[in-house]
C-alpha cells in the first residue's frame, strides 16, 4: 500500500480539488483507493456527497486499527472508498500533544488499511503542526500545489526549511502548480524561475479553471463531468505523473 498526501501550508491553492481528482483518478486506473479527509472544513467528504458517522471522533481516529473500518464509506465509483472528516478533526494537535512518539501515529493508524486497498490518499488541511508532521512521516509522496506568485513561492521556500530543520526527507516533495493563468506574466516568470531552482517540480500544470470551481455545485470530480475540458485532462497527467513517482519513491 502506498500513501499519497495532497498538502500545502497556504489554503486556497487548489489542494482539496487534486485530492479528489487524483484519488477518483487512481481508482478509474483499477486501484484501491481510500481517500482519507483530515481537513475539518471536510471539502473533499462534501464533494463526494458523503456525511461522517455520528460516532467517529477525533480520538477514535487516533486509535485507529480495525475499528477505523466501519467508519469507511463507498463512493459512488469503483474501487474508490472515503473516510470523512468532521469538525472535530480541529482538536487533532491538542490530542497529539499528549501522546508520546505522536508524530508517528498517523502512520500506524493507516496500516490499519493496508490489506484492503493499494493507495491511500490524504486530504490535509493547510498550515504546520503536529498533524502536518504526521503526514509527513506517513506518506509516500508529498504531492504539494503551488500557484506561481511570490507569496506561494516564499511559502514553498519555508517549507523546504521546515524539513531540513526537522530532519524530514525533502526527497517525499513533489510540488507542481495551480491554479495558473496562462496569460500571466508574473505567473510565467515565477514557474520559470522556480524550476531553474527546484528540479522536482512535476511537468504537469492545473490551470485556473471555471470548471473546476463548479466541483462545488456538481459535487464530482471535474475529471468525471467534464472529461474532456483541459483541466480535466490535465489532472489526468497529474494522475499519471504522480503514479510515476510513487513507483520511484
Amino acid at each position: 500500500m502506498k500513501v499519497i498526501a495532497s498538502y500545502s501550508i497556504k489554503g486556497g491553492v487548489g489542494k482539496t480539488a487534486t485530492s479528489v481528482n487524483l484519488a477518483y483518478g487512481i481508482a478509474r486506473a483499477g486501484m484501491r483507493t481510500l481517500l482519507i479527509d483530515l481537513d475539518p472544513q471536510s471539502a473533499s467528504s462534501f464533494y463526494f456527497r458523503i456525511r461522517p458517522s455520528k460516532g467517529l471522533k477525533a480520538e477514535k481516529f487516533l486509535q485507529g486499527q480495525k475499528r477505523l473500518l466501519k467508519y469507511v464509506r463507498g463512493s459512488d465509483y469503483e474501487h474508490l472508498d472515503v473516510l470523512p472528516a468532521k469538525l472535530a478533526y480541529r482538536n487533532f494537535d491538542v490530542l497529539l500533544e499528549r501522546i508520546k512518539k505522536s508524530k508517528t501515529l498517523l502512520a500506524k493508524v493507516i496500516r490499519a488499511f493496508r490489506s484492503e486497498y493499494d493507495v491511500v490518499v490524504l486530504d490535509a488541511p493547510a498550515g504546520i503542526s503536529l498533524l502536518s508532521e504526521n503526514i509527513f512521516d506517513a506518506a509516500d509522496v508529498i504531492l504539494v500545489p503551488v500557484i506561481p506568485t511570490t507569496l506561494s513561492q516564499r511559502t514553498y521556500e519555508q517549507l523546504l526549511d521546515f524539513f531540513k530543520r526537522f530532519q524530514h526527507s525533502k526527497k517525499k516533495l513533489v510540488p507542481f502548480f495551480s491554479m495558473v493563468q496562462a496569460e500571466n506574466d508574473l505567473h510565467q516568470e515565477t514557474m520559470q524561475q522556480m524550476r531553474a531552482s527546484h528540479r522536482r517540480f512535476l511537468n504537469t500544470t492545473i490551470p485556473q479553471s471555471m470548471e473546476v470551481e463548479k466541483m462545488g455545485v456538481r459535487r464530482e470530480p471535474v475529471l468525471k463531468f467534464a472529461s474532456r475540458h483541459e483541466s480535466a485532462q490535465r489532472y489526468q497527467n497529474l494522475c499519471c505523473e504522480v503514479l510515476a513517482r510513487l513507483r520511484a519513491a
